[in-house]
């Protein structure tokens, strides 16, 4: 009898344990699969060189800053489909400031991060105060965002951004690691804990678990749902610099998908839909392995335009997985 429940108790861990690490057990997948189909292709390993993770954390990198800010809103049970446009109108918004205007960088940086502020507190007050649906309010506020960014540079792409910024997204740690992969780890291992080790954080899983429940234990539910806006806002600022100093140009394609890109990242990386479950580091693993998962297509030769279709079915499986498997514990 002690055995069979040990059995279950074993089985439950390693369960639970793969689904918080799933997107870890995904990337070791795929590098086994894509590895092999890169030499059985060209007779050579191209899959596994350093140029091409390279290549695939520095995609990588921009994706997950905008991603924690998605995941951080799934743990209290909401989302913001305005994450990709909120990365263009900023960095359209910089870039205009800083090249056609010859506005100090770090003037401009502010102005981006007030419009940012801005935006992320317009929806955290109608989703928090006034009640409006997280799809309805940011889906407005994502249309709002992308019409200004075109209005400000006319769709036009904007190219040769500041020296004073480049270090951002073209920087290297002694010459090898990409700086914007470092400042990746960094806000993902502050983040991690701040939700895991500390009162602000039980509080998150508190309001995503149970709304009504976490306001009779005397949480500020509106407070942390507003909040949980406002950072999301900053983060998604902060990636659009970042990738306006990678790509060295700002155009109104910017961050374009990245909130759909931030969910399948973070659903993958087990943070539910549901609310109240999930570990944030498992965001940046999710979004590496979406990352690697394509990198390995366009290797194969894949149509981009087969890509996209794969990229729905991912998010449409993830999205799936994770509901059946929030009904299985209900």
């Amino acid at each position: 009898m002690n055995a069979n429940k040990a059995t279950t108790l074993n089985t439950k861990s390693v369960g639970a344990l793969l689904k918080d690490w799933m997107s870890l057990v995904g990337i070791a997948i795929l590098i086994v699969v894509f590895s092999i189909i890169s030499y059985a292709k060209f007779g050579a390993q191209y899959f596994l060189t350093w140029s091409n993770w390279k290549n695939i954390l520095l995609q990588s990198s921009t994706v997950a800053i905008v991603a924690l800010g998605q995941s951080i809103m799934l743990l209290t049970g909401n989302f913001d489909l305005s994450l990709g446009r909120m990365v263009c109108l900023t960095s359209c918004v910089g870039a205009t400031l800083m090249v056609n205007h010859n506005m100090a960088p770090g003037l401009a940086i502010i102005i981006m991060f007030v419009i940012g502020l801005v935006v992320g507190a317009v929806n955290g007050l109608m989703v928090a105060y006034v009640g409006v649906p997280a799809m309805i309010a940011t889906l407005g506020t994502q249309y709002i965002c992308y019409g200004l960014a075109k209005l400000i540079t006319q769709a036009v792409p904007i190219p040769n951004m500041p020296e004073s910024i480049m270090f951002l997204g073209r920087g290297y740690l002694f010459n090898t690691i990409p700086f914007c992969v470092i400042l990746m780890l960094a806000v993902y291992i502050i983040a991690q804990f701040v939700t895991s080790k500390t009162r602000v954080g039980r509080n998150l899983y508190a309001v995503g678990g149970s709304r009504e429940a976490a306001f009779f234990s005397g949480i500020n539910v509106k407070g942390y749902q507003f909040g949980t806006f406002l950072l999301g806002s900053v983060l998604a600022t902060f990636g659009g610099l970042v990738l306006m100093s990678r790509l060295n140009s700002v155009a109104v394609t910017n961050g374009q998908n990245y909130e759909f890109d931030a969910v399948i990242g973070s659903i993958i990386g087990g943070v539910s839909l549901a609310g109240g479950k999930g570990r944030v580091i498992g965001t940046m693993f999710g979004c590496i392995f979406l990352n690697t998962l394509f990198n390995g297509f366009s290797q194969m030769g894949v149509d981009p335009f087969v890509q996209d279709v794969l990229k729905g079915i991912v998010l449409v499986l993830a999205v799936t997985l994770d509901v059946a498997s929030n009904k299985k514990k209900s």
